[in-house]
């Protein structure tokens, strides 16, 4: 895994080892950033089930001003600080490690705002419909921010109109998929 374009491009980054994170692959981070680049200079950029901090990373390589990136296992949590120290990009993140949840609390209670939020939580546990329902509420969000849901290709959205969401696009891959969405 690597940053693919912007400061810190070509830098390679570590992940945990085992399953408890499936990192983004690179064609699939590049095809993403590819669609969602000209948003990224000087926004503010929140990465849910961060993994090994990839998506949160190459935000930050892109030109995003911050990146919030939250991230329950402390290795991987440990992981995500060494690849921000590596691309020398860590005075512009916050690593939270904590629960999504929780973490999205934190931030409430100091009023960031955010421009994207990007999550690729578990896979079929219904975690984005969670984060959702919590968001609809949230002062992190305003009429511009656009949400990136990373899911497998089997995950219903049917329930977002009813919530006050919108799809405004979606990529489809082998085996999972991104939905954009605004409220």
């Amino acid at each position: 895994m690597r940053v693919i374009a912007g400061k810190a491009k070509r830098l390679i980054l570590k992940t945990i080892e085992g399953h408890e994170t499936r990192p983004t692959t690179d064609r699939v981070k590049e095809t993403l950033f590819n669609m969602i680049d000209a948003q990224m200079p000087g926004c503010n950029f929140l990465d849910l089930f961060s993994g090994s901090g990839g998506i949160g990373i190459e935000a930050l390589s892109r030109g995003a001003e911050l990146a919030v990136l939250i991230e329950q296992n402390p290795k991987a949590a440990e992981c995500i600080r060494k690849n921000l120290e590596t691309t020398r990009l860590a005075d512009d993140a916050i690593v939270l490690n904590c629960d999504v949840l929780t973490g999205l609390k934190r931030l409430e209670e100091k009023k960031y705002v955010f421009d994207v939020i990007f999550m690729d939580p578990p896979y079929r546990m219904e975690w984005e419909k969670r984060i959702l329902e919590h968001l609809v509420l949230s002062s992190i969000m305003n009429e511009h921010t656009m949400i990136i849901i990373e899911a497998s290709l089997d995950t219903d959205f049917s329930y977002l109109e009813s919530m006050g969401f919108s799809i405004q696009r979606e990529k489809k891959y082998k085996t999972n998929k991104h939905i954009f969405v605004k409220q």
